[in-house]
């Protein structure tokens, strides 16, 4: 989608006009020219949209030339075709249908590029607390939902259960969702017996974690974390630290990658550069905000990229003006 540039805030008043108001001076205004940027984000009650309103929100009152616009799809793999065909500007994409995707993995190299590194996401399962399950082939057989269709939370676990033996849609009965919100009540009324997510402060989990009765988290064990990262090396080690979620009163490891907000490969130079010195200049507000969004740093971004080259380089050039790379 092209950017479009809208008249706004400020309209040149005419001579006579003026003159009649201040006695013969001039009194125009510059018009004020405001960018607006579509953002993919996902299905309602995921942890996408929470991030992206709250992404849209904060930047647009740091620059009132910049009208961010949030729009629900259906994730990650929708996100990116969107954003290849100029459909949207920036979108939010998962780590592994970026890495995909970057890669080439099942489908031609794409030409997006990095905006900025959104949150690790651990990935976990999360059960009721009174569920008999506590490891994760207790789950073999049982009826898991993976998260909504065309996310990437199913990417991630399809890699993570690859890593220790297991196939997703041959070993568990696998649900996946049309809205990532319905997945909670799926598992509280028996239809599920685990919901699959990832990260701090996702959604699915705070709803399991406060509902009567509470829910337990479960991980690869140590030894399944090693056998994951030998075989699919680009997933790294991540903690949820305690306190996390409620009643989760320990640090929980695991395994995941970043989320990034892509950018269509059209997206002007200028454009990026603005949208990167507006963010990382108020990376304290969104961390306010919403906590997950701390980890939206400048740094985080040049250290959770595959490489640099995939950062936008209108991003690059603020990032070299602010000493975060060479």
């Amino acid at each position: 989608m092209k950017l479009a540039h809208i008249a706004c805030a400020g309209v040149l008043l005419l001579a006579g006009s003026a003159a009649a108001q201040d006695g013969g001076k001039s009194n125009s205004m510059t018009a004020m020219t405001k960018t607006t940027i579509s953002l993919g984000t996902a299905t309602p009650g995921g942890g996408f949209p929470l991030y992206g309103n709250a992404f849209a929100e904060v930047m647009n009152a740091a620059d009132p030339t910049l009208s961010i616009e949030p729009r629900n799809t259906k994730g990650s793999n929708e996100n990116i075709p969107l954003l290849e065909s100029d459909q949207l500007d920036i979108g939010l994409v998962a780590g592994e249908p970026s890495y995909e995707a970057f890669m080439g993995i099942g489908r031609p190299a794409t030409k997006l590029k990095i905006l900025t590194a959104m949150y690790s996401s651990p990935g976990m399962f999360v059960v009721r607390a009174d569920s008999p399950y506590k490891t994760i082939r207790d789950l073999v057989g049982q009826p898991v939902a993976f998260g909504a269709k065309g996310s990437g939370l199913p990417i991630l676990s399809r890699y993570m259960l690859d890593g220790i033996g297991l196939k997703q849609d041959e070993d568990f009965k696998s649900i996946y969702l049309d809205r990532a919100g319905d997945g909670p009540a799926m598992v509280q009324d028996g239809r599920a017996a685990a919901l699959w997510g990832a990260g701090i402060g996702w959604p699915g989990f705070e709803t399991m974690a406060k509902a009567p009765g509470g829910a337990r988290f479960i991980v690869p064990d140590a030894g399944e974390i090693a056998r994951i990262r030998a075989k699919h090396t680009y997933l790294k080690p991540l903690t949820i630290p305690a306190n996390s979620y409620p009643n989760q009163t320990a640090a929980i490891d695991s395994l995941g990658s970043w989320s990034f907000i892509l950018v269509r490969e059209s997206l002007p130079d200028d454009t990026a550069y603005r949208l990167a010195k507006t963010l990382h200049g108020i990376e304290v507000t969104l961390c306010k905000k919403l906590p997950q969004a701390c980890e939206t740093t400048a740094a985080n971004t040049v250290a959770a990229a595959p490489n640099v080259g995939l950062i936008h380089p209108g991003v690059m050039k603020y990032f070299k003006e602010i000493g975060v790379v060479k």
